[in-house]
């Protein structure tokens, strides 16, 4: 009985362990594969947890809600100098659903980098860059991928991304 037991209890620490990646298929998240994320804007006025938020934010994995850390940072040009601020979220009472609450700054142009799963240049995780408009509202929502046979799976986003995504918005 001792033995099975010994079993039962290795069998279970095994199932914590993250299992490691692929190293023939250049995917660097797990077998189970990264988490998604996606933007939602505007949020649910109604509803007491997104309301007067400027984004509701979804984190899933394989179609379910998920958690999975969640950072980001709002990435501004100011007069032609970068300015980072970082973000904070609130979690809601619904799996997997967070709400960030921000005003752009008056000055500059500026996106936001939200990244599920890690940091966002680290394989396994997932980041959308959000484009605020003049009037900091949403404007556009990236969630950069790569095509990996039927799989569709993110990238990673890079300081030089961020800076042309910058300089492209200051421009116009």
């Amino acid at each position: 009985m001792r033995r099975l037991s010994a079993a039962a209890l290795a069998a279970l620490v095994l199932a914590a362990i993250p299992l490691p990646a692929r190293a023939d298929s250049g995917n660097q998240g797990n077998l189970m594969g990264p988490p998604w994320i996606t933007i939602e804007s505007p949020p649910n006025p109604y509803n007491s947890d997104t309301k007067g938020a400027l984004l509701v934010v979804r984190v899933y994995h394989h179609g379910e809600a998920a958690f999975f850390p969640l950072a980001g940072t709002a990435e501004g040009l100011v007069n032609g100098e970068r300015q980072t601020l970082q973000l904070s979220f609130t979690a809601t009472s619904t799996p997997g659903m967070y709400a960030l609450r921000f005003t752009k700054p008056a000055e500059g142009a500026w996106i936001l980098v939200i990244t599920a799963g890690g940091t966002r240049d680290q394989h396994g995780s997932v980041t959308a860059m959000v484009t605020l408009g003049t009037d900091g509202t949403v404007a556009a929502v990236q969630v950069p991928t790569r095509q990996e046979g039927q799989w569709v799976l993110p990238t990673v986003v890079t300081e030089g991304d961020i800076d042309t995504r910058l300089k492209g918005l200051a421009a116009a």
